[in-house]
């Protein structure tokens, strides 16, 4: 897989895997542009994580519609002489639904999921993060935004198996499944170098990248 030549990139992950770092290093070192998801600009968010029941249907549809309208550009890929990488993949959208909302809720989202019929081009490559839920609850407190500090790690643990699940049956694009757990893209050049060397060998369509083995 020629690196050079990825014009659509995903980095996607359960909250807390480090997606949106990796996203941004991706973006910069192949001369991309960046599309990330903004949950700050979502004014559910905050209220679903004090009381996921009440409001996350809220939450979801927002979150649809922003993504929706966001991967619009991505499929006017062609009209650009950058790729892009990504921090999400919109085929992953019901995912949280599935966990999230009630029989009723999931019954009305996956209707207006069908009505909007959401489209996205093929991705290039889809680099799936994984990491224990003791890492993800660490991450995610290390970070510190405030609202997610209620992010209990059951929660945490049922959507990592749901991204696990997700991924190990997408077969849209090729995967690369990365253990996060002994890697820092962000502050050790060295295993983003490894990434990028994996990447370059990758002549499968679902290939796995864990730093403990691979050296």
């Amino acid at each position: 897989m020629e690196i050079s030549e990825l014009r659509y990139v995903v980095v996607d992950g359960p909250i807390g895997v480090g997606k949106t770092s990796l996203a941004r290093k991706l973006a910069n070192r192949l001369g991309a542009d960046l599309l990330l998801e903004a949950p700050a600009d979502n004014p559910f968010l905050e209220r679903f994580y004090a009381d996921p029941a009440r409001h996350a249907l809220a939450t979801q549809l927002n979150f649809l519609f922003q993504r929706a309208d966001q991967i619009k550009h991505v499929a006017q890929l062609n009209l650009f002489s950058r790729g892009v990488v990504a921090d999400f993949l919109l085929e992953k959208d019901p995912l949280f639904a599935a966990l999230n909302l009630s029989e009723d809720e999931l019954g009305l989202y996956r209707k207006i999921y069908g009505f909007l019929q959401p489209q996205s081009p093929r991705p290039d490559l889809v680099i799936a993060l994984q990491a224990s839920v003791d890492t993800l609850v660490d991450r995610v407190h290390r970070r510190g935004i405030r609202y997610e500090q209620r992010i209990a790690p059951d929660y945490l643990a049922r959507l990592s198996d749901a991204y696990a699940h997700f991924f190990h049956g997408f077969d849209t694009a090729p995967v690369l499944f990365v253990n996060t757990e002994g890697l820092n893209f962000v502050d050790q050049p060295t295993h983003f170098d490894l990434l990028l060397e994996r990447i370059a060998q990758m002549r499968g369509s679902r290939e796995f990248f864990n730093v403990a083995h691979d050296r």
